[in-house]
């Protein structure tokens, strides 16, 4: 045995990572599998921990084919020096032919998903956590929601983390059939009816994977402290009774918290090779009348570097993220403005993409209306050009793109909800406060008030303008960061354990005889 600081293990489980920190090993950066930002969040948040000096690990499927077409040619190019080894020990990888084939992190059958999902938790209750001993684990979604019931039997401290209010549910019988003792913890897992007993439970009683990880989890936070509040306050009629009613006694005991993600940090205008022109506070009304130029110029737009330009940012789905209420008013926006030459471009797939095109053909707006496949550099381009972005969500569980715009001096016109509450507070040209323009009630005249008031800033005189421009990036550029959400799970780590995650921070007198390796 040998005597190593106090320094507490997490294990991260996520279905999802984009990227992971280099130093964890040498194919670290290789090991990408996004479906959405689930994806983002735990690589920032695991990058940020590991960068601090904590003792992170990460459990992740091994996902076979979505890893090889970047691993392949490192493996070919190396083999004789990394001898196919993994990576060093920080990274498990979950391993199951249910993931060696598909090229997508979920399946579009919901069958296939539970079974991806049981045979992902399997190998973390079975083989990760025993190997790795955490002394707290952190879960993700529906997909780890079995592991807080173990991880409470076992009494380690486990987070269960809400990124997406979804979940899916499976028999008892067929999660042991697919590998996992479910008899050992089933008394800590949420069935649809009252469990009396396992023999009458086992067969017959659906359990439910999120208000699975809901119930047992030691502690739970959802992604944005607004969004918490709305749903235990009844404001979501989606939101299923038994996950309402689960966050609610968390809530009442003291044990939920909102933590909002941050945005990647590849959004910095200042570095951004997607830019035509790079730029920061200092300089930001040359470096986006350029991009504005490149973007119009690129899309076939009218070339007019004074035209305010509006950025769609989040897909067209109007469950969701609000586009009928834009549709409803689109031809009253682009007239309103005709003589300015008011555009608007959207960087987003969806359904309502064919609604828009429509409006466009029908009034001829082609010079001042863009329609384009999300890409991930026309995103970047598009945040560097506009003034404004436009997130008329109806409910917003945190978002991201309303705290990337004001880093690029594109401000947010918006619904005043969940996220979008916690991140943007109304503009206030006298007071020198705000960084966006929302409004409240969630209908077309509602948003183009908004628009009317983010075009009543459009139109100040220039210093005037520029000075607040500058105030919010530097403010969004130093508020919106991995560091401070991860500074805000050590935190919520650290109350959980009850003493302190970083090894920098210990006592000399605070040691674990054991040994780590």
């Amino acid at each position: 045995m040998s005597e190593t600081p106090c320094n507490p293990r997490v294990l991260v489980v996520t279905p999802e990572v984009t990227y992971l920190p280099h130093r964890m090993g040498g194919l670290a950066s290789f090991y990408t599998a996004k479906a959405g930002g689930l994806a983002d969040v735990s690589a920032s948040l695991i990058s940020a921990l590991f960068e601090q000096g904590a003792d992170v690990h990460v459990a992740i499927p091994d996902y076979r084919a979505l890893f090889s077409d970047k691993l392949a040619p490192v493996l070919n190019k190396e083999f004789n020096r990394i001898q196919r080894k993994m990576p060093d020990d920080r990274i498990h990888l979950a391993e199951d032919r249910a993931f060696y084939y598909i090229n997508r992190v979920y399946s579009l059958y919901g069958a296939e998903n539970v079974k991806l999902s049981l045979a992902f938790q399997r190998e973390v209750i079975n083989n990760i956590v025993p190997r790795v001993q955490p002394d707290l684990i952190h879960c993700n979604d529906w997909m780890t929601g079995l592991i807080p019931a173990m991880a409470r039997e076992q009494g380690i401290p486990c987070l269960f983390t809400v990124h997406n209010v979804h979940t899916v549910k499976t028999s008892l019988a067929a999660i042991e059939d697919r590998g996992i003792d479910g008899a050992y913890f089933w008394q800590n897992l949420y069935f649809d009816d009252m469990a009396t007993s396992y023999e009458q439970t086992r067969d017959t009683n659906p359990v439910d994977l999120l208000s699975s990880g809901i119930f047992a989890a030691h502690f739970v936070n959802v992604v944005s402290p607004t969004f918490l509040q709305e749903i235990i306050a009844g404001k979501h009629p989606f939101v299923e009774a038994p996950i309402r009613r689960e966050l609610t006694n968390k809530v009442q005991s003291d044990c939920a918290a909102g933590i909002l993600n941050a945005p990647d940090p590849s959004f910095d205008p200042a570095t951004d090779v997607d830019l035509a022109q790079k730029f920061g506070p200092a300089d930001h009304t040359a470096g986006k009348k350029e991009n504005k130029r490149y973007l119009q110029k690129t899309l076939g737009l009218i070339q007019d570097a004074r035209a305010p330009v509006f950025f769609w940012p989040s897909r067209l789905d109007p469950v969701q993220k609000g586009c009928q209420l834009l549709a409803e008013i689109f031809y009253r926006v682009i007239s309103s403005y005709w003589n300015q030459n008011l555009q608007i471009v959207f960087v987003a797939n969806g359904d309502y993409q064919r609604a828009f095109q429509d409006i466009v053909n029908y009034h001829k707006f082609q010079e001042r209306v863009a329609i384009c496949e999300f890409s991930n550099e026309m995103e970047h381009l598009a945040y560097g050009a506009a003034d404004f972005i436009l997130m008329p969500s109806s409910f917003e569980p945190c978002g991201l793109p309303q705290m990337i715009a004001p880093i690029y001096g594109a401000l947010p016109v918006a619904h005043d909800t969940g996220g979008i509450h916690d991140t943007i507070i109304h503009l206030d040209v006298a007071n020198n406060t705000g960084n966006g323009f929302l409004f409240k009630n969630f209908d077309a005249n509602g948003l183009f008030w908004a628009l009317e008031q983010a075009m009543v800033f459009y139109n100040l005189p220039p210093k005037t303008k520029s000075a607040q421009i500058k105030r919010i990036m530097k403010k969004s550029a130093a508020t919106y960061t991995h560091a401070n959400t991860a500074r805000k799970y050590i935190e919520l780590y650290e109350k959980m354990l009850q003493r302190p995650l970083i090894a920098d921070t210990v006592p000399d007198t605070c040691r674990d005889n054991f040994d780590r390796k």
